[in-house]
């Protein structure tokens, strides 16, 4: 039954016009239309260590979830929400089911609604993603061009306030495909969704320019421009003779580009200093050894101009009958030269420069100056030549090359933090984190969610068992040099769903234990076969307690006598709290789990 079955004809029409009066500027797809994923809520999700298809001996500090990526960002936003400090996807570009395995269960290819489904799909996923971000977080999500409109408007749509920008990359050199409007279609872009927080790294500035020395501030110093793209009509307080006291030369303002800074003549406050301020600073630098004129009478200024012998901006004088303040000139000494502004190494605020939106393709580059900001990145042919070199075949189609995924990481991440890829198809994130970490001696942690992409046509397929987790062990296997100091552990997790009334029942022992370690940011291990498990470190104790026994009890008194910041989960913490009183930190199983993914 409706909300609106039992309204009256004329509060519908009510309703109606005032939905009309209330259009939002924004994307709008048809929710109510389409099959969508359930509520976040609706059951839980559990993952458990798969051991035989985990990498290298635990503890594990990677994680790779297998299952769908809707279940493992729920249990993730159960167990690690604000940790994530680099997000990066390449999500399907809605370009038809071949490329979309979802399409098997979200629609028909042929649904009207097929924009819509893509959008329902994957907006659910980003508002989940939104929430494991840290407070100095980014999510850098690649599209191509067809899509990128409507992905950026539901992204402001799942990330209000977030959007800080896209960078454009060069896919390839050029084709000769036959596009509709002979336009070939060389780029996609990569948007940028980040908490207030967050700042890429920037790139080494080149101080080449800085080529003169002051003696006297033991500094190196540059020069720049003094004016402003504006004429003297639009900012007359900036329209003004300066003047150089050393030399008493005045110099003339330009019409049409005035100064940067006000003068004291013209102005009585300033929301930056004054240009006096400035010349007694010695931020100015005035021509050394200046030419200049003096023209004793108006006459003789006038007869100066009509023969273009007055100062010049390219061909226009700067003095002229017709601007303001034309006497002021007779009987001064007019300066030809152009004062600058002198910008000092040590006044530098930040010593590194911003990033630029533009991805350079290596092609290329060798035309880019040292020091230049862009990233440079190679291809789509580097992608392939990539997964050949790993697998000696192309075993996944449509990957990104490790280069453009590894400058964005660099960009995004230091050592020790947390990069997640939920689309990992090929898992080429993880092994720019690998490339990173072997570069600086980082220890930056990867977590790869990748489905099996089973059909009804091939039920036995497992994308996330024979290509994600694949890729990381060939390179961590590897014989060839230039992988020889790739190495990543990583437990292989697979996620399921639990009705929650089954919880106390379903919920296996290796799942909570599973949940806890990741909630309390400790590699994870394997679960024994005992009533109760223990995860100990220089920080923290963490005990599971699946069943509680005499043993435990008097091993819970020594972790008391020796005052270890512990945790204690237990199905009845009751147990425990009635036998030691509150001198521990006892949680239950089923409240703490639950709450988290209820949040």
């Amino acid at each position: 039954m409706s909300k609106y079955d039992d309204l009256p004809r004329e509060q519908l029409i009510e309703l109606l016009k005032k939905r009309d009066r209330t259009k939002k500027l924004g994307l709008v797809w048809e929710r109510d239309e389409i099959e969508a994923d359930n509520a976040v809520d609706a059951n839980f999700v559990a993952a458990t260590i798969i051991p035989d298809l985990s990498d290298k001996a635990a503890p594990w500090r990677n994680m790779l979830i297998e299952g769908d990526n809707y279940d493992a960002l729920r249990w993730l936003r159960m167990t690690m929400a604000g940790q994530i400090k680099c997000i990066y996807i390449d999500p399907p570009y809605n370009t038809g089911a071949k490329d979309w395995v979802y399409n098997d269960h979200y629609a028909n290819p042929e649904d009207a609604y097929f924009h819509s489904t893509w959008l329902e799909f994957l907006f659910r996923r980003l508002t989940l993603a939104r929430d494991l971000l840290a407070e100095d977080g980014v999510i850098l999500v690649s599209i191509n061009d067809d899509q990128r409109a409507k992905l950026e408007l539901l992204m402001d749509e799942a990330m209000p306030g977030m959007r800080l920008g896209s960078f454009a990359w060069r896919t390839r050199q050029g084709s000769n495909a036959d596009h509709r409007a002979f336009l070939s279609s060389d780029h996609e872009h990569v948007l940028i969704y980040g908490k207030d927080g967050f700042r890429f790294t920037g790139n080494e500035k080149t101080y080449d320019m800085y080529k003169f020395f002051d003696a006297a501030r033991d500094d190196w110093f540059r020069l720049s421009d003094l004016t402003l793209g504006f004429d003297y009509r639009e900012r007359p307080n900036l329209y003004y003779p300066l003047h150089d006291e050393a030399s008493d030369v005045w110099y003339p303002p330009n019409p049409n580009r005035v100064w940067v800074y006000p003068s004291k003549s013209r102005s009585k406050s300033a929301r930056t200093r004054f240009m006096e301020d400035w010349i007694e600073a010695g931020h100015i630098r005035f021509p050394e050894n200046p030419e200049f004129r003096v023209f004793e009478t108006r006459n003789d200024l006038e007869a100066a101009f009509e023969k273009g012998e007055l100062p010049q901006s390219g061909r226009a004088p700067m003095i002229r009958p017709d601007l303001p303040d034309f006497d002021f000139w007779v009987g001064k000494r007019i300066g030809y030269g152009t004062p600058a502004f002198k910008r000092y190494k040590k006044d530098l605020r930040n010593l590194r420069q911003p990033l630029s939106s533009w991805i350079t393709p290596r092609s290329e580059g060798e035309t880019v100056t040292e020091g230049a900001n862009a990233l440079v990145v190679g291809t789509n042919d580097e992608a392939a030549k990539d997964i050949k070199a790993v697998f000696g075949a192309k075993a996944f189609n449509y990957a990104k090359p490790v280069s453009l995924i590894r400058e964005l990481v660099r960009q995004s991440t230091g050592p020790g933090d947390i990069v997640l890829d939920f689309f990992a198809g090929s898992a080429t994130t993880a092994q720019a984190v690998m490339e990173l970490n072997a570069e600086d001696g980082g220890d930056r942690r990867f977590i790869m969610v990748s489905s099996t992409e089973a059909t009804t046509n091939e039920p036995d397929k497992n994308l996330c068992r024979d290509v994600t987790a694949e890729r990381i062990r060939r390179l961590n296997a590897s014989d060839d040099k230039k992988f020889a100091d790739l190495a990543a552990d990583f437990a292989y997790l697979r996620c399921r769903e639990i009705e929650f009334e089954d919880l106390d029942q379903d919920l296996a022992p290796a799942e909570v234990w599973a949940a806890l370690e990741t909630l309390h940011r400790l590699p994870m291990t394997q679960l024994t076969d005992t009533p109760w498990q223990e995860h100990k470190t220089d920080q923290q104790t963490l005990i599971f307690a699946d069943q509680v026994g005499a043993d435990l009890i008097d091993h819970l008194r020594g972790v008391i006598a020796r005052r270890e910041n512990a945790f204690v989960y237990a199905w009845a913490p009751g147990q425990i709290t009635t036998l030691l009183g509150d001198a521990l930190d006892v949680r239950s199983v089923r409240s703490e789990l639950v709450g988290r993914f209820r949040q």
